[in-house]
């Protein structure tokens, strides 16, 4: 809205003209996220606290979590309402990248609320049960796909890029569809499922969600596209804006999260947060550039399966307890120390994934 207003002052007042330049409605976005989430913050925690929104610990969960009963779940609500305001102050809003996004923010944040609703408030310890949830999941991923690939305006847009060679870019025809819902479904539960420590997830999706504002950039941008190799997607700049959003709210959201946590987000960001990070390595057809940054969330979601399967063939574990941060728990090291050294992690993954710019 408010980028709206500067095209309008523009012819008037030749100085709102910079507001044009991308870069600064980008760094605008994320201090007016990150300026919304430490303002919202206090009231909604407050808010929380006397709807009673607590969170229950599991007793076969490391003893030390058990503290943390009571605290204040759903906080991903502050992030959502940033990302979304920052969003229409400061993106083109005739952008169908923008609309897509915040439209995912909202439908998977929303499966989010009614999980965490049921836990807390109904007191049902299933939630929402799984079924649903995938179910829900996979009609949002399917629908965003198939909008994805209705509106592409250019071959390059249903292609798949492999990083570090500049010259595989497979055509994918539907296919397109089938591996949009995989990394869209798939990233929103790999972040639930890493989100089970004070601040675990919300770093690495600043970090990821910053990286993919660099791609997103260099995407919308033909002269730097061409330059880097990577494919040209007319319009798909607009979506730093989005991205500079998700930094700015993540970071006010930390504020609060970190060690000890005032807050915890919830599936109602968590399954967000996922989602639009699926979404946006899709728009800029950078999955496989996902997967190497999101590494934290794979490791996470590969040690849940394992488990899982391993158990249900031998009735024996091969880790203390999944996702692996427990794991790790339960072998005595500190939480703060799972947590910062899984953000080194997450640093690691993150630039080797930025590598990638320039290693084709």
């Amino acid at each position: 809205m408010l980028w709206c207003l500067t095209e309008q002052l523009t012819p008037y007042i030749s100085a709102f003209h910079v507001f044009h330049y991308i870069t600064l409605r980008a760094i605008c976005a994320i201090l007016t996220a990150l300026v919304f989430s430490l303002v919202i913050g206090p009231p909604v925690i407050a808010w929380l606290t006397r709807l009673k929104m607590g969170q229950t610990v599991r007793d076969n969960g490391p003893k030390t979590h058990l503290s943390k009963s009571g605290t204040p779940t759903m906080g991903g609500v502050m992030i959502l309402i940033s990302i979304s305001l920052s969003t229409l102050l400061w993106a083109d809003l005739s952008s169908r990248f923008i609309w897509i996004l915040l439209l995912v923010l909202v439908g998977f944040g929303l499966i989010g609320w009614v999980d965490d609703y049921r836990k807390i408030v109904q007191k049902n310890s299933r939630g929402l049960a799984s079924r649903w949830k995938y179910f829900w999941q996979s009609v949002l991923g399917l629908a965003i796909s198939i909008v994805l690939y209705v509106t592409a305006t250019s071959p390059v847009e249903t292609q798949l890029i492999v990083p570090f060679f500049k010259d595989i870019a497979m055509p994918l025809g539907l296919g397109f569809i089938v591996l949009s819902y995989f990394v869209i479904v798939g990233s929103s539960n790999a972040v639930n499922l890493t989100d089970g420590l004070d601040g675990l997830a919300i770093l690495p999706t600043v970090l990821i969600g910053g990286a993919l504002g660099l791609f997103a950039y260099a995407s919308g941008h033909a002269h730097f596209a061409t330059y880097l190799a990577i494919p040209y997607v007319p319009g798909v700049g607009e979506v730093v804006i989005f991205c500079a959003a998700l930094v700015g709210a993540g970071l006010g959201f930390l504020w609060f999260n970190t060690y000890p946590a005032q807050v915890f987000m919830g599936d109602v960001g968590a399954l967000a947060l996922g989602a639009a990070l699926g979404v946006i390595a899709v728009m800029v057809r950078q999955e496989l550039v996902l997967f190497i940054m999101g590494g934290v969330f794979v490791m996470e979601t590969i040690s849940v399966m394992i488990q899982v399967g391993y158990f249900k063939m031998t009735r024996k574990r091969i880790f203390r307890m999944a996702p692996l941060h427990h794991h790790f728990e339960l072998k005595g090291w500190p939480e703060p120390r799972v947590i910062v050294r899984f953000w080194i992690l997450t640093v690691i993954f993150v630039l080797c994934g930025l590598a990638t710019l320039k290693l084709r």
